[in-house]
């Protein structure tokens, strides 16, 4: 009996909580916060929208539905990319 070659991983990155502080993100076995204080884009927006999350690449998200582009690195250092939306 041979076993045949896996496929492409479909588990992708996933909301697991959205809280009035923000929303947590798993990619690849790690749960990353996202707080409104940094992403304001996500704020008042439909549960809906914010569950749709894809990531097209590694390390870069992407949520279709309210057109925001996010990579890890603004995720985990925020800090570094002070601009932030002025809704």
């Amino acid at each position: 009996m041979s076993l045949s070659t896996p496929g492409k991983s479909i588990s992708g990155a996933e909301i697991t909580n959205v809280s009035v502080h923000g929303i947590w993100l798993l990619t690849r076995g790690r749960e990353l916060f996202l707080p409104y204080e940094y992403f304001p884009w996500f704020l008042d927006r439909s549960l809906k929208e914010i569950l749709r999350v894809e990531e097209p690449a590694p390390g870069h998200f992407y949520w279709p539905d309210l057109d925001i582009d996010l990579t890890l690195e603004i995720i985990e250092h925020p800090g570094r990319f002070p601009l932030i939306s002025k809704q």
